[in-house]
């Protein structure tokens, strides 16, 4: 009895595996540590306060921008 498969849709994709959103998730928390590390020097070099700043980092790791997860 072969087996029944459904073709692919053009342009469908597949949902990211659970280790993928995982790594994502492990990728957007080091950002965020690291953004909160830098002096107020560079934060003033890349136009950023240290108020915007202290909320990014206090977001949760799936609450992120839909460009950072592609």
């Amino acid at each position: 009895m072969p087996i029944l498969t459904l073709p692919r849709l053009s342009g469908a994709r597949r949902a990211p595996s659970l280790f993928s959103r995982f790594m994502a998730a492990r990728e957007i928390a080091r950002q965020r540590r690291a953004l909160a590390a830098l002096d107020d020097a560079l934060l003033d070099d890349i136009g950023l306060t240290r108020e915007e700043v202290r909320a990014e980092s206090q977001r949760p790791v799936w609450d992120a921008p839909r460009h950072w997860t592609k």
